[in-house]
């Protein structure tokens, strides 16, 4: 009962929906003691063919089959997934997007950080306990993967919601390429992508809703409907409405909210959003859900790009699929209005501020991203397993290697993260974790200055992904209150293999005495050759000796593939094994 004793009388917020918010928070942390169970889920990651826009390609299905399954649990449940790779010639690992992982850290899944890649034919653990509720999602974590279809929704019921509704719609969107990851990967990560396209990312071929096109949701009149919309797509932003219907936004990121009423919603890659919608009382006609893709983000619009996808709401089966022309009205909702349904104060007298100027430059030929000048490249030890091993020397940034990007933060300190974008584009960066406030965000074109940074509201929004705008910034903020290692990344997969990757090494001394790698996680290292002690570059005598750490990227990158192809179709879209 020790957290509750620094929630005194005069230190709760007066609004009487804080103090509901308040009580709910106390309830997420005891009841599901009471009424947990264990979920387990048996995984085959395998190869199967799938056509979500008509065009037939090989996806990574599960158990055989595509779209990949939702985990859908209780809070406060414990969740074993035994993953099997059957992928034949790549690699693979799993994240659980937005799960903070608590005392779990080897389970947060990105290989080379907190894991190392599961190699085909061998089966891998994930056992943890879901103390969040929420919408979230599952995917790939290794090299750009889950660009070919590994990717589903993970869905945590709480009984104790503050809000009611009848029945539950999950609705992912995303957009899809019809060229396989491991191609276009080599291709954005060439010289060739340069001269041809100024190092542009690949154009995605379509949008898809529920990994589909023209998906139908049968409604029935007169209920509320709680709809859990993701974007799980790799690249762009995705807007989202419902024809004649009004949203109401109650959780964002797996944060409640106050109830927001809107129109339309924008979802960068990796953000979620909850909506009540209600529905009509007549069955006279059925109605469009429309969503675009945001081309405001590609290079170019070529003529074959089909960035728009419908769904239906169908009231009558026997009646009519309403046509409608494109989204082209764009005016979402602005997600810093809105405000956490528990009240959480602005987080003030920072401890600890970093400011990451990021950009992109050309190295040896290729479009590489900088954060503070520095490229990320993965580390010869998973970045975690360096943390667990190097004893005193944990809280010294130098053993996690230049290119690791490494800050250390001391436990519960309060951080500030000030995100500088000197790019054209827009990203969506996302902290694994935690979730932060968004204490400001700037307009495009706009200098730092941080006397005109002024938190926006006393209750700031939090979330797990924000989009900081082009050549503007923005300022979250966090507590330290979950040791472990945690990235802070783009979230367009394009740009993590560019290496626009930061790490945090949370509280190691506390990790040190409170976590211990799986004897199963250890040997799938081994098996590898990969060292799971040692500095960056795996010396276990001096670790502020880096002779051998990676500091170059890897200038032949075909993404998860062990044994790449000899020979390079045009364009680096397609090749011959």
């Amino acid at each position: 009962m020790a957290r509750m004793a620094f929630l005194t009388q005069s230190s709760l917020p007066n609004h009487p929906s804080c103090r509901f918010g308040i009580a709910l928070m106390l309830l997420f942390t005891y009841l599901p003691l009471v009424f947990s169970r264990t979920v387990t889920y048996n995984w085959d990651v395998s190869w199967v063919n799938a056509s979500p826009d008509g065009f037939s390609r090989p996806v990574i299905g599960i158990n055989g089959l595509w779209p990949c399954p939702p985990i859908s649990v209780t809070i406060g449940d414990r969740v074993i997934i035994n993953l099997r790779n059957n992928l034949g010639n790549e690699t693979t690992s799993l994240h659980f997007h937005g799960l903070f992982q608590t005392g779990s850290n080897t389970m947060d899944g990105p290989a080379g950080v907190t894991q190392c890649p599961i190699p085909p034919g061998e089966m891998f653990t994930y056992d943890f306990v879901v103390q969040q509720p929420g919408t979230y999602w599952y995917h790939s974590h290794r090299k750009a993967q889950y660009i070919d279809g590994f990717r589903g929704a993970f869905i945590v019921h709480d009984p104790s919601a503050p809000f009611k509704y009848d029945e539950e719609v999950v609705l992912t969107v995303s957009d899809w390429y019809r060229d396989q990851a491991p191609g276009l990967v080599n291709y954005f990560q060439s010289p060739q992508n340069v001269i041809d396209h100024d190092g542009a990312e690949p154009i995605p071929n379509s949008a898809l809703m529920q990994d589909a096109q023209n998906s139908k949701i049968n409604v029935k009149p007169g209920k509320t409907y709680l709809f859990r919309v993701a974007n799980i797509g790799s690249f762009v932003g995705s807007y989202l409405s419902f024809e004649d219907h009004e949203m109401t936004i109650v959780e964002v990121d797996g944060v409640y909210t106050e109830p927001q009423k809107t129109n339309q919603i924008y979802l960068t890659v990796a953000q979620r959003y909850s909506v009540l919608v209600t529905t009509k009382s007549s069955t006279d006609r059925n109605f469009v859900i429309q969503s675009t893709l945001d081309t405001d983000m590609f290079d170019t619009i070529p003529p074959w790009a089909q960035p728009d996808v419908n769904g239906y709401l169908v009231y009558n089966s026997k009646k009519p699929l309403p046509a409608l022309p494109p989204l082209r009205d764009l005016a979402p909702f602005d997600d810093m209005k809105l405000k956490p349904k528990d009240c959480q104060r602005v987080l003030g007298r920072v401890d600890h501020q970093i400011i990451m100027e990021m950009d992109f430059i050309t190295d040896a030929g290729v479009n590489r991203a900088i954060i503070n000048n520095n490229s990320y490249v993965p580390q010869k030890v998973p970045t975690l397993y360096t943390a667990l091993s190097a004893g005193k020397q944990a809280t010294n940034p130098v053993v996690y290697g230049v290119n690791s990007n490494s800050y250390v933060l001391r436990y519960n300190e309060v951080v500030e993260v000030v995100l500088i974008n000197h790019d054209d584009g827009g990203h969506p960066w996302h902290l694994h974790g935690h979730n932060f406030q968004i204490i400001d965000r700037s307009p495009t074109d706009t200098e730092y200055n941080p006397a005109n940074v002024v938190p926006l509201s006393k209750t700031p929004i939090r979330r797990d992904v924000v989009q900081v705008r082009s050549k503007g910034y923005v300022v979250i903020r966090f507590r330290a209150d979950n040791p472990g290692v945690q990235l802070f990344h783009c979230h367009i997969e394009w740009h993590v293999e560019a290496g626009l990757v930061a790490t945090f090494i949370e509280a190691p001394e506390k990790l040190q005495n409170s976590l211990a790698i799986p004897h199963q996680h250890r040997k799938i290292c081994e098996q590898q050759g990969i060292p799971t002690r040692g500095n960056a570059a795996g010396n276990t005598k001096d670790y502020t000796d880096l002779t051998g750490a990676n500091t170059e990227f890897e200038k032949n990158n075909w993404g998860a593939l062990i044994t790449p192809p000899k020979k390079l179709a045009k364009m680096g879209l397609e090749f011959n094994a």
